[in-house]
C-alpha cells in the first residue's frame, strides 16, 4: 500500500514545485517590466544627449557626468535651485493646508452631530466624481479677476478650504474609529470642541494625517497642470515646468540635462516617503479604506 501511494505524493510535490517556479518566473518578469523605465532613465542620465535616442544600450559603456555638472549652470540664466525652492514652497503650503483644513472638517463630520451632516458628507464625497477640468476655466477667471495669477495663491488656496474630499474622507473614517469615551472624558473635564480636536483627536489621528501629508506632498511636487496655467514668470516656475525649459523654441531638447534633473527631482519625494513610510502603512491599514 505504501509503494502504491508514493508516486501520487511525488507527482503532487512536483506540481507544487512547478507552480512555485512559474510564479517566481512570472513575478521576475513583471519586476523587469516595472524596473526597465527606471534603469533606462538612470542609464540615460550618464549618456551624451546625442546618444540617448540613437543608442540602444540600456547602460552606457563610458558614463559621463556632464549632464549633472551642467545643471549648475542653470537654464536660460535661471538657477535650478529656484525651481526646487518654488516646488518646495508649493508642496509645504499644500501639506499644511490639507492637514489643517481636512482634519478640522473631518472632526466636524466624525465627532459633532448637527442637522444635515449626512447630506453634506454625501455631497462632499460626490465632488470626487467631478472632473478637475470642469472647474478649470471658472477658477482661472476668478483668480485672474482678483489679480492673483502668477502666484502660488491659486495653487494652494483650495488646500486651506478642505477641497480635497479624499483626505477628508480618509480622516473621517479614522476618527470614527477612535473611542467615543475619550470625547466624553474631555467634555467632563471642561474641554470644548477645539480643545478636544487639538489635544486628543489630532494626536491620535497621526497615521491618517501623515498619510494625507505624504500623498499631498507627492501630488504637489509632481503637479504640472496647475503651475502651467497660473505661473507665467520663469523665475517662479516649479521643477515640473523647469524641465520643460530644456526644450528651446526650435524644438531641440537637451535630453541629457533634462533626465539628470528628473533624477535629482526624485530625491525630495523619495526622502519624504522614506521618512514617513511606517506611518503611511499604519494609516492605510487603520483607515476607512479597508471597508
Amino acid at each position: 500500500m505504501t509503494s502504491a501511494t508514493t508516486p501520487v505524493v511525488h507527482t503532487a510535490g512536483e506540481r507544487r514545485r512547478f507552480g512555485s517556479v512559474v510564479w517566481h518566473v512570472g513575478a521576475l518578469a513583471i519586476l523587469a517590466v516595472v524596473l526597465y523605465p527606471v534603469i533606462w532613465v538612470v542609464g540615460a542620465s550618464f549618456k551624451p544627449s546625442k546618444d540617448i535616442i540613437a543608442s540602444l544600450e540600456l547602460l552606457p559603456t563610458e558614463p559621463v557626468w556632464a549632464n549633472f555638472s551642467g545643471l549648475a549652470d542653470g537654464i536660460s540664466g535661471i538657477s535650478i535651485s529656484s525651481f526646487f525652492w518654488n516646488s518646495l514652497m508649493y508642496a509645504v503650503l499644500a501639506v499644511a493646508g490639507v492637514v489643517l483644513s481636512s482634519s478640522l472638517t473631518a472632526y466636524a463630520f466624525a465627532k459633532i452631530r448637527f442637522v444635515g451632516r449626512n447630506l453634506l458628507f454625501t455631497l462632499m464625497i460626490g465632488t470626487l466624481l467631478l472632473p478637475y477640468h470642469v472647474l478649470l476655466i471658472p477658477q482661472y477667471v476668478l483668480f485672474r479677476n482678483l489679480e492673483l495669477t502668477d502666484t502660488l495663491v491659486p495653487l494652494v488656496a483650495g488646500k486651506f478650504l478642505a477641497t480635497e474630499a479624499f483626505f477628508v474622507f480618509l480622516m473621517v473614517q479614522f476618527m470614527r474609529g477612535l473611542p467615543r469615551e475619550l470625547d466624553e472624558a474631555a467634555k467632563l473635564d471642561g474641554c470644548g470642541h477645539f480643545r478636544t480636536y487639538w489635544s486628543i483627536v489630532l494626536p491620535l489621528s497621526r497615521p491618517a494625517i501623515i498619510t494625507s501629508a505624504i500623498f499631498t506632498f507627492i501630488n504637489a511636487w509632481n503637479d504640472f497642470m496647475g503651475p502651467l496655467i497660473y505661473l507665467n514668470t520663469p523665475e517662479k516656475y516649479t521643477v515640473s515646468l523647469g524641465l520643460m525649459m530644456f526644450r528651446d523654441q526650435e524644438g531641440i531638447s537637451n535630453y541629457g540635462s533634462m533626465i539628470a534633473m528628473s533624477l535629482v527631482a526624485l530625491i525630495p519625494v523619495i526622502a519624504f516617503f522614506m521618512a514617513f513610510q511606517r506611518y503611511l502603512i499604519d494609516g492605510m491599514a487603520t483607515s476607512g479604506l479597508k471597508g
